[in-house]
């Protein structure tokens, strides 16, 4: 189980320039050819970061992404170095604060899409389902209930929204025009790899993986490299597999938690975020290390 320190929301490292906040993520320049990415205790629901970190998170995350980073090489490269965190930095202290969550990358020209997977009809899938019979602009079979197994997983990009905006679906046309069709077919092609191998690994490990995103980057020779996370439970819904049931939403691992009790609130969805009760961060923390536990012990 990775290391379990006081929730850390923000950090403010002096070794390293900051280059981007993220919803989650704080990214620092590592030189002029690598990111350090350090995975806070933040937690984003609607798009929009909740006041309350949960602690641990950023660690489970991080150590998440690092466990299928070293399994889906095979499938596509990714944007790990082997380079160390001393390499950059000698503060005893920021040492420290970041074992467990920070990932020393590669510095690569991100792609403009979320590349979305769906092996499951759930969440605004389900909602458009009802309303129009497709998802994403995709006939499905009619009678599908909540939660359903889809006959095969779906490829449903979506345009990356800056902070405090939602992210909005696209069809598989928009991403061609985004991308181009041959990088666009390798991206589709790669995500649905990698949600397959994945979903089949997990299901041994009783976790439903339901949809996932993942983000991919370019680097200087246009080879396609997985960036950002992946396949954790912030990227991802995860479902315990022995309590899976179609026509109810299942149980998950995921921040789906948190976002049901926010349903129960009257919020706009839009900052500023109300503060979760403890009993509410405590299970969240919860889930995030058993999630972590099934898939890698």
């Amino acid at each position: 189980m990775p290391n379990q320190l006081s929730p850390v929301f923000e950090t403010h490292l002096k070794s390293l320039p900051l280059v981007h906040r993220g919803k989650v993520r704080d990214i620092y320049a590592a030189g002029a050819e690598h990111l350090l990415i350090v995975t806070s205790d933040r937690l984003s629901a609607f798009d929009v970061v909740l006041p309350d970190p949960i602690p641990g998170k950023g660690a489970v995350l991080t150590g998440i992404s690092h466990f299928w980073f070293g399994r889906t090489q095979h499938i596509v490269p990714n944007q790990l170095t082997t380079l160390a965190l001393a390499d950059f930095i000698q503060n005893p202290a920021e040492l420290a604060l970041l074992k467990d969550r920070a990932m020393l990358v590669r510095k690569l020209k991100a792609l403009p899409i979320e590349a979305v997977v769906r092996g499951y009809l759930i969440g605004s899938g389900w909602k458009d389902y009802q309303k129009t019979g497709t998802l994403c602009g995709m006939v499905l079979p009619q009678g599908l209930k909540l939660a359903d197994k889809l006959p095969e997983p779906i490829f449903t990009p979506a345009t990356k929204a800056p902070k405090g905006q939602h992210d909005e679906n696209i069809s598989f046309e928009e991403t061609t025009r985004l991308l181009g069709r041959p990088l666009a077919e390798k991206v589709r092609e790669k995500s649905l790899q990698l949600y397959g191998y994945a979903a089949k690994f997990a299901l041994k490990r009783g976790i439903i993986i339901a949809d996932t995103k993942f983000e991919f980057g370019l680097d200087d020779d246009g080879q396609v490299i997985l960036i950002d996370e992946a396949l954790t439970p912030d990227s991802s819904r995860f479902w315990p597999a022995e309590s899976y049931q179609p026509g109810v939403s299942p149980p998950s691992f995921d921040k789906q938690y948190v976002r049901d009790y926010l349903e129960t609130l009257d919020w706009p969805k839009k900052p500023p975020a109300p503060h979760l009760p403890a009993e509410v961060i405590a299970k969240t923390a919860e889930k995030y290390r058993e999630a972590y536990r099934r898939l890698t012990e």
